[in-house]
């Protein structure tokens, strides 16, 4: 069944093409086959956004940078995670395949070593702390790692389908399935169902006052997801590269469009475009701090953060700071508002106290 915009006019419909560069479209997931075609697709063999290089810095980063001494590599740094309730910062990281914890309270001393290292079977992709546990997933390995804090006992669980993006429904866990082209739905350490339907891949998935929302990357689309129902539901575009997804405290989600260099806004409830936002530098990862309601960004191709409040019509800018190369990762520790960014570059950990 083929995909098409919704309530979309015949001469709306003609010149959609012309316009896919500048507007976000509804979109409709159909069930069926697991061959999406998109009539609003402007090439042939979509490909996923990625983050854009960095340039070599010519600023020094804000704040105190860790992992760059003698002691423990880091590698190069794929996600990061806080947990306040045992005071850790988890950090993931490929080259070699491990996540660092940390001790949140003894952070910003220069030269700080992990308390604990665990090993992965492959490098996360994604770091959440969900029911009491870090989670972590392993796409290369088609694994969900959960690990025990503080001390970092490891767990695995199977998840086929080149697991992603994680979150917490209820006492399941919905794990955002690449390869598998939908959500999976984890009770008891197993995978009791699977939704799909209209999804090219799933990236990452966000609750957001129990709705359910998944990314998917080569389709540059957000969708809503019936859990219950096991279902895939309406979808918007979300500009021409999106990368990453965040929730906020107002039921909203924001996603990055790379390629355009925006941040875009989404109710849930409906789904709707509210705000489009540029921010130039080549806009990638988000972090959102509850307590302050500020929206942080990295720009990797400016080696830059942004920090934006959201509670207005529009993003308020109230922060920037020079970062290490290639920022990729982030994650904020609300408690005191520290701001921590990962180089995918294998240029260490960055902590800024904005």
């Amino acid at each position: 069944m083929a995909v098409m915009s919704v309530r979309m006019s015949r001469t709306l419909r003609a010149a959609s093409l012309a316009l896919a560069s500048v507007l976000v479209w509804p979109l409709v997931a159909c069930s069926g086959s697991d061959e999406v075609h998109d009539e609003l697709q402007v090439v042939e063999n979509p490909t996923a956004a990625t983050a854009p290089p960095s340039p070599e810095t010519t600023t020094a980063p804000e704040g105190v940078v860790l992992g760059t001494d003698a002691g423990v590599p880091v590698g190069d740094v794929t996600a990061l995670t806080t947990d306040p309730d045992t005071g850790v910062l988890a950090v993931a990281a490929r080259n070699p395949d491990q996540v660092l914890l940390y001790d949140l309270e003894t952070l910003d001393a220069p030269g700080r070593e992990p308390t604990t290292v665990v090993e992965l079977p492959g490098p996360a992709e994604q770091l959440a702390v969900l029911q009491n546990t870090l989670v972590a997933t392993v796409p290369s390995a088609n694994v969900l790692a959960r690990i025990s804090l503080p001390d970092g006992e490891l767990h695995t669980t199977s998840v086929p389908g080149r697991p992603t993006g994680v979150a917490s429904f209820g006492d399941r866990l919905l794990v955002s399935l690449r390869e598998g082209k939908g959500i999976g739905v984890v009770e008891d350490d197993h995978v009791v169902s699977t939704i799909k339907g209209g999804l090219n891949s799933a990236d990452d998935v966000v609750v957001v006052d129990g709705r359910t929302i998944v990314l998917d990357r080569l389709r540059s689309a957000v969708f809503t997801v019936d859990v219950d129902g096991q279902d895939i539901g309406e979808g918007l575009r979300a500009g021409q590269g999106a990368a990453n997804i965040v929730a906020d405290a107002f039921g909203r989600v924001f996603t990055t469009d790379t390629r355009r260099s925006a941040v875009l806004a989404f109710s849930t409830d409906p789904l709707l475009l509210r705000q489009l936002y540029p921010v130039p530098g080549g806009a990638y990862a988000l972090a959102y701090d509850a307590q302050r309601h500020l929206l942080w960004v990295t720009l990797p191709a400016r080696n830059e953060v942004v920090g934006f409040d959201v509670r207005g019509g529009e993003p308020v800018e109230k922060h920037r700071y020079p970062t290490l190369r290639q920022p990729n990762s982030i994650t904020v520790e609300e408690r005191t508002s520290r701001v921590v960014i990962g180089s995918a570059a294998g240029e260490g950990i960055q902590v800024i106290a904005p």
